[in-house]
């Protein structure tokens, strides 16, 4: 039987911080990519499911939910996989830059695949 979600905590970047909540059997890791102010582009893990095995089945259905109060950015994506044949998410948002020159796009990626018991 899947277990209730669980939350954590990450930074990204910018420094901007993050609350996931995540279904513990389901979730590996959760990345941020982003522009950074020289141009370039820089993924880095926002945040890390610190249990390195399943204890239970995750469930036909995930729940994964992005909160950061620096931004209006609060986001859950819910995930029917009764088959468990889906190992990665990518969701792609956009928000306002902080001096208001326009939007900046941010990808997370949620990505599973943690081993059984």
């Amino acid at each position: 039987m899947a277990r209730h979600n669980r939350e954590g905590q990450g930074a990204d970047q910018k420094g901007y911080q993050y609350t996931i909540s995540y279904q513990p059997d389901w979730l590996r890791f959760v990345k941020v990519t982003r522009d950074l102010e020289s141009g370039r582009q820089s993924t880095k893990t926002l945040f890390r499911n610190p249990l390195d095995r399943r204890e239970a089945e995750p469930g036909d259905r995930v729940r994964t939910r992005v909160v950061c109060r620096d931004h209006p950015l609060d986001f859950e994506v819910v995930l029917s996989d009764p088959y468990r044949v889906v190992t990665r998410l990518r969701v792609t948002c956009r928000i306002p830059r902080p001096d208001g020159s326009g939007e900046e796009e941010i990808e997370f990626t949620f990505e599973d695949r943690l081993p059984g018991p």
